[in-house]
C-alpha cells in the first residue's frame, strides 16, 4: 500500500504564518492538551504503579521548553485524571478533596511536578469530580452531613440505593459506591468553591476538567436541567473570580452539538464536542465524508465559534487505534484532521504511538509503553495491570527516531500547529468535494488562507473537485503551495467569493493530508 509522504516522514520547519495572536487571547485557545491517567504513566519508585515523579522525570518527553529542539511532543498542557484519595483504581470516587492519593506520592511530590511542568511552559488543569463522593468519604456516614446528599423514604427505583437495615435510599447515578452531592443545599455548594480556591490559589492549578457536568443536579431524572446550568453560571463566576486565567472545560457526553453551546460562555470555558469526535473518528475508519460532513454541519450551527475541546477518543473509550482496526494510516490520519482542525485538541496518553485496548476500562487505560524492556519500560516490577504484549514493538523508544512513525508524525503536526496560529484560532470554512471519500476545509485568519485536503480512502484518487460558496478571499487568481511539500499546486480561481470545479493536485495517495497555503 502507498503511504502518504506528507504525513509519515518528517515535516520540515516551515516559517510559520505571519498571524500574531491577540494579546487578549486565552491560553487554552491555542494550548494542546495531553491527558494522563497518573497510575498508569511512568512508576518512578518501582511499586508498580505511576506516579508524580514519574510525570516529572518524563516531562522532557512532553515538552522539554527549548522550541529549539525536536525530540519533545510539544503539548503545552496536561489534564490530569482524578488525583485525590480513592478506593477504587480510576480515582472518581473521592474521599477527601484536599489531599493528594498516597499512590501517587505527597503533595510535596505534586507541587514539585507542578513548578517543572510551569518551569517548561506547561499548564495543568484537574479533574474534579462535583457530581458525587465515595460512599466512603468522611461527609457521607455523618448524621451532620445528611443533606448533603439526596435522599428519599423510598426506593424510587434506577438510580437509588437502600441503606442496609432501613429503607432510606440515597441517589447515586453512577453506582451504590458513588452517592450524588445535593447542590440544592447552598452548604454543599459553599463547600465545593473552598475545594476550587484551595487549588487554584493554595496549590496553583491552572483549572479544572470537570466530569459528569450535565448530571450535577438531575430534576425528575433529567440531565442538563435548568438547575444544572444555573449552578455552574454561579461556578463560572467563582472561579473567575479567583484567578481570570483559570480555565475549565465540562466533559457532557453527547451526540448533540447544542448541548456545547448551551455551557460556553458563562458556565465553562470549554464542553468537549463528542459529535465532532466521533464524526472525525467514524470518518477515517469508514473512509467516507459523511460522518465527519454531519458533524461539521451542526456544529457550526450550534457553535459557529469553534470553540469547544477536540480529541479522538479519551478514558473512557475504545482506544483510537484499536477502533481503527490497528491500521497506522488511518492512525496518522486522524491525527492529521484533529490537528489541522479549530477547537483545543486533547491527546489521550499513549495515542501518539498508538497503543491499542478496548473496554473494560482497565483495558484502555493500560500502563505507558516507554520501551521494549520488561514491563514496557513502564516499572521495575509487575505494574498494577498488566501491559499490552503489544509493547515489545509499539513504544516511544521504538518510534522516538523513526521518520515514519505515529509519534514523528505527532510530533510534527503539533509543531505545524504551534507554529501557525491559524489553526487553532482561524475560521474554519467549508469546502465540499464530488468524491464521498475526499475531506476537505479551509482554514483562515486574517491574510492568511490554509486549504486542507484529505483523502479518506485507501485508493488513489485523482477524480475530484472542490467547491466552496465562501472563501473570504478577493476575486482573483492564487497559488497553492503545499507547506511540507513545498511544491505548487494548480491556480485557485475565486469568483464571487467562491471556488468551482477545483482540483489543486493531480491526484491524492491513500490516506494522505494535503496542507496547501493560499497566496497571491
Amino acid at each position: 500500500m502507498q503511504t502518504p509522504a506528507s504525513i509519515t516522514t518528517p515535516l520540515p520547519s516551515p516559517e510559520p504564518i505571519t498571524s500574531p495572536v491577540p494579546i487578549e487571547l486565552p491560553w487554552w485557545k491555542t494550548a494542546v492538551f495531553y491527558e494522563i491517567f497518573v497510575r498508569s504513566f511512568y512508576d518512578s519508585d518501582g511499586n508498580g504503579i505511576g506516579d508524580f515523579n514519574g510525570i516529572t522525570e518524563k516531562l522532557d518527553y512532553l515538552n522539554d521548553g527549548n522550541p529549539e529542539t525536536k525530540t519533545d511532543l510539544g503539548i503545552d498542557a496536561i489534564w490530569l485524571m482524578p488525583i485525590h484519595p480513592s478506593p477504587s483504581y480510576h480515582g472518581y470516587d473521592v474521599i477527601n478533596y484536599y489531599a493528594i492519593n498516597s499512590d501517587y506520592g505527597t503533595m510535596d511530590d505534586f507541587k514539585h511536578f507542578l513548578t517543572e511542568a510551569h518551569e517548561r511552559g506547561i499548564r495543568v488543569i484537574i479533574d474534579l469530580v462535583l457530581n458525587h463522593t465515595s460512599v466512603r468519604h468522611p461527609f457521607f456516614a455523618s448524621p451532620e452531613y445528611h443533606d448533603w446528599y439526596v435522599w428519599s423514604d423510598t426506593n424510587k427505583g434506577a438510580g437509588w440505593h437502600n441503606v442496609s437495615g432501613g429503607d432510606a435510599s440515597y441517589y447515586g447515578y453512577f453506582c451504590g459506591c458513588m452517592p450524588d452531592l445535593n447542590y440544592q443545599n447552598p452548604e454543599v455548594t459553599a463547600q465545593m468553591e473552598k475545594v476550587m480556591a484551595f487549588w487554584l490559589e493554595s496549590v496553583g492549578v491552572d483549572g479544572f476538567r470537570v466530569d459528569a457536568a450535565k448530571h450535577l443536579i438531575e430534576e425528575q431524572g433529567g440531565v442538563n436541567s435548568q438547575a444544572t446550568h444555573d449552578w455552574f453560571r454561579g461556578y463560572y463566576t467563582h472561579y473567575k473570580g479567583i484567578n481570570p486565567q483559570s480555565y475549565s472545560v465540562g466533559e457532557v457526553a453527547s451526540s448533540d452539538a447544542r448541548l456545547v453551546s448551551s455551557y460556553t460562555g458563562d458556565q465553562f470555558d470549554q464542553i468537549f464536542n463528542f459529535e465532532m469526535a466521533s464524526g472525525v473518528m467514524n470518518s477515517v475508519r469508514g473512509e467516507a465524508v459523511s460522518a465527519v460532513k454531519s458533524a461539521v454541519t451542526f456544529t457550526q450551527k450550534d457553535m459557529p465559534d469553534w470553540n469547544f475541546g477536540t480529541f479522538l477518543t479519551n478514558h473512557d473509550q475504545d482506544r483510537a487505534m484499536s477502533v481503527l482496526d490497528g491500521n497506522l494510516a488511518k492512525a496518522k490520519l486522524a491525527a492529521f484532521i484533529l490537528l489541522t482542525s479549530p477547537g483545543t485538541p486533547y491527546i489521550y496518553y499513549g495515542e501518539e504511538i498508538g497503543m491499542t485496548g478496548r473496554k473494560p476500562d482497565e483495558m484502555i487505560r493500560r500502563p505507558m509503553q516507554w520501551s521494549s524492556d520488561a514491563f514496557g519500560g513502564f516499572s521495575t516490577v509487575m505494574p498494577w495491570e498488566d501491559v499490552d504484549p503489544a509493547y515489545i514493538e509499539v513504544n516511544v523508544e521504538n518510534q522516538t527516531q523513526a521518520d515514519d512513525s505515529l509519534l514523528t508524525a505527532y510530533r510534527d503536526l503539533i509543531a505545524l500547529r504551534l507554529a501557525n496560529p491559524v489553526f487553532a484560532i482561524g475560521e474554519y470554512l467549508p469546502v465540499t468535494s464530488n468524491h464521498a471519500g475526499v475531506y476537505s476545509f479551509i482554514r483562515q485568519d486574517g491574510e492568511n488562507s490554509i486549504l486542507i485536503i484529505v483523502n479518506l480512502t485507501k485508493n488513489i484518487v485523482t477524480d475530484y473537485l472542490l467547491e466552496a460558496q465562501q472563501t473570504n478571499l478577493s476575486d482573483a487568481d492564487y497559488q497553492v503551495v503545499d507547506m511540507v511539500k513545498d511544491e505548487t499546486g494548480s491556480v485557485l480561481i475565486v469568483e464571487n467569493g467562491g471556488i468551482t470545479n477545483y482540483r489543486p493536485v493531480e491526484q491524492l495517495s491513500p490516506y494522505e493530508g494535503r496542507i496547501l497555503k493560499i497566496v497571491p
